[in-house]
């Protein structure tokens, strides 16, 4: 297995190619998880203040004894916590339940059409001028917020679902027009990835599963860094080992055929993603 010490660096940010996501991952199992994870060599732990796990994210950071310098975390304000005054107290929270002194990626966790943009983004590059935050970000925006959001701050990511079953592609050629990190969440398509029989044969013939083929797809496109989440050792090991193989061109072709209708994070308060 690699050791993991590939890096994508777009414009001013560089972070480990993959990382691991924490969504739906509470209690001792987050933890634990992150614990897990660093041991086994990921060095990008994704989390957020709504995940309700902060506190356990920072205790398997401290117990996995992996130097804070070397590890890249990001956290996120609430969508509906997005106010100058809130978006400051929540870093300082976050800071506080994570038990570390700065954030390397503090996001808005969604667009908030009730509070003006420049509020949110200006209160957030406050927190990253203070030094509490290496970089700042945004989450859940379409192409045309995020140009909205690069008039404002120095955004450095957008973090947005991606995988086969979801065409980004319009975002993609902004972000990369503006340098700007597209982190990858729910990679595996809540499950959908590994049922594929179309991935699952072109793993066949790598020796790989249908997840690993998925998130070397995404590793192959730059820019593009994966933060698949897993409850396992098996799983978190099995989503680390994508590095030791390469995709064909006839593979891209295909996983670039298959349908784009897989989006699966649609909340009532998603803006509009043709935006």
């Amino acid at each position: 297995m690699s050791n993991g010490d590939e890096t994508i660096k777009v414009g001013e940010i560089e972070v480990p190619a993959i990382g691991y996501g924490t969504w739906l991952v509470e209690g001792d199992d987050a933890r634990e998880g992150v614990r897990d994870a660093l041991e086994i060599g990921y060095r990008q732990i994704d989390t957020a203040r709504a995940y309700g796990n902060e506190r356990e994210v920072g205790r398997g950071i401290a117990e996995s004894g992996v130097p804070r310098e070397e590890i890249f975390l990001t956290t996120k304000v609430p969508y509906d916590e997005a106010t100058a005054a809130e978006v400051e107290r929540d870093a300082e929270q976050s800071l506080e339940r994570l038990g570390v002194d700065h954030l390397d990626l503090l996001l808005l966790h969604w667009p908030n059409a009730d509070v003006p943009l420049e509020e949110t983004l200006e209160a957030m590059n406050k927190v990253r001028e203070d030094g509490r935050t290496r970089h700042i970000g945004v989450s859940n925006f379409p192409a045309g917020l995020l140009r909205q959001a690069l008039e404002i701050a120095p955004v450095a990511c957008d973090q947005v679902e991606y995988h086969p079953f979801l065409d980004q592609s319009r975002l993609l050629e902004l972000a990369r027009e503006r340098d700007v990190l597209i982190t990858a969440y729910s990679p595996l398509a809540h499950g959908r990835v590994p049922d594929d029989p179309a991935l699952a044969q072109i793993g066949e013939r790598h020796g790989k599963t249908a997840g690993q083929v998925a998130l070397r797809w995404l590793l192959d496109q730059p820019g593009v860094s994966p933060i698949p989440k897993a409850s396992s050792h098996a799983r978190r090991e099995e989503n680390f080992d994508v590095f030791g193989f390469a995709l064909t061109d006839e593979d891209r072709a295909e996983i670039d055929g298959l349908a784009k209708d897989g989006r699966t994070a649609n909340p009532p308060w998603a803006p509009d993603w043709n935006a």
